[in-house]
């Protein structure tokens, strides 16, 4: 059933999102070091498995599998070529599971950040990251997605560069924006939690806030420090399932679906509406969320 993001957050109450989709791809025999975009056209059946666990599990929000999907990050496997193919392919595998079920879902396009520092600390220009995010915006809307996702980011000038790349090409698409806040309680550029709530709530995002990181805890005190800087803006929490641990040279993480549960009860009670997961989690930790959060 299609819906917006718009009228999910309208409702007052908690949006369950995704969890992890790396870890699912991993599970299903992605190897280490090979590019989970590719596998959208490789194996589309495996990600749209990987949605419909998600949905099942409760889920309102699926990202699409693009995190990785701009070619300045491709071209670290030969791929820059083909982002837009890649990106519109995993769009359209989202779009498919969230049509075929009866209750609304709203397919997020998944940003993730170049891997390069922008100039004058690295060499990629502001120009060309607003090109490669521009590249892959356009690509996701035409596949169908809901909503832009920029996701995961530690500087402010490359969120400005993927924002200004998305109002470019889809200027009618809702943006949400999210950091990594894993540096003692800042991202690894320094941004703290108030400076990013600031400064993207200039951008116009329709939500904000944290993912991935160092777990919960942190992800927890993130968005209490957001909610207490800003009362009026709606905010994403999406923790990774604790911190993880090498098991047979796989990252496995700790936290169980009831610690999620946990989690997801505190992070509400801090001010979050859009509430999932991310690395380490799986459908079943999605599940716990979703049932700790209905009314």
């Amino acid at each position: 059933m299609h819906t917006t993001l718009q009228d999910l957050l309208a409702a007052g109450t908690p949006v369950v999102a995704d969890g992890g989709m790396g870890t699912m791809l991993f599970s299903l025999g992605l190897e280490q070091g090979a590019s989970p975009e590719l596998w959208n056209v490789d194996h589309p059946d495996r990600i749209r498995s990987v949605h419909r666990g998600y949905i099942e599990a409760g889920a309102q929000i699926i990202l699409t599998n693009s995190f990785g999907g701009n070619r300045v990050r491709l071209d670290t496997h030969d791929l820059a070529g083909r982002a837009a193919e890649l990106n519109t392919a995993a769009a359209r595998l989202a779009r498919a599971e969230a049509d075929a079920v009866p209750q609304p879902v709203v397919v997020g396009g998944s940003m993730g950040p170049t891997g390069q520092m922008l100039a004058p600390m690295g060499a990629l220009s502001f120009e060309d990251a607003v090109d490669a995010f521009a590249e892959q915006a356009r690509a996701l809307v035409e596949g169908g997605v809901d909503v832009l996702w920029i996701e995961t980011m530690s500087d402010l000038e490359e969120v400005r560069a993927a924002h200004t790349a998305c109002r470019q090409v889809a200027p009618e698409v809702p943006v949400v924006t999210t950091m990594t806040f894993d540096t003692k309680g800042r991202t690894m550029m320094g941004v703290t939690p108030e400076r990013a709530l600031s400064t993207l709530g200039e951008f116009g995002v329709i939500a904000l806030g944290a993912n991935c990181g160092n777990g919960p805890d942190e992800i927890e005190g993130v968005i209490e420090k957001m909610r207490a800087a800003g009362p009026d803006v709606p905010l994403v929490a999406k923790a990774n399932a604790g911190l993880p641990h090498m098991v047979d040279g796989v990252a496995v993480y700790d936290a169980t679906p009831d610690v999620m549960a946990g989690y997801a009860r505190r992070v509400r009670e801090h001010g979050a509406q859009i509430i999932g997961a991310c690395c380490g989690s799986t459908p079943d930790h999605i599940r716990a969320i979703a049932q700790a959060l209905k009314p």
